[in-house]
């Protein structure tokens, strides 16, 4: 796998676990009726989904990008 893919799918994976955290947030606080707070969890976790890197992206040329 090239390093280009290797970081790129490193990468994918940080932003998805961030949006995770602020996803189990969310619902913690939605859960205390805490809405303003669930509300803001939720926003920053859009916003690490929307600046993911695509796995589209990562998977235009998977024999090229992944060695075969």
């Amino acid at each position: 796998m090239s390093q280009d893919a290797t970081n790129h799918h490193r990468k994918a994976a940080e932003h998805l676990e961030h949006a995770a955290r602020h996803h189990r947030a969310a619902a913690e606080h939605h859960e205390a009726a805490n809405h303003e707070k669930a509300g803001h969890h939720a926003h920053v976790a859009d916003g690490y989904l929307h600046h993911a890197p695509s796995t589209e992206e990562a998977g235009k040329d998977p024999a090229a990008e992944h060695g075969g």
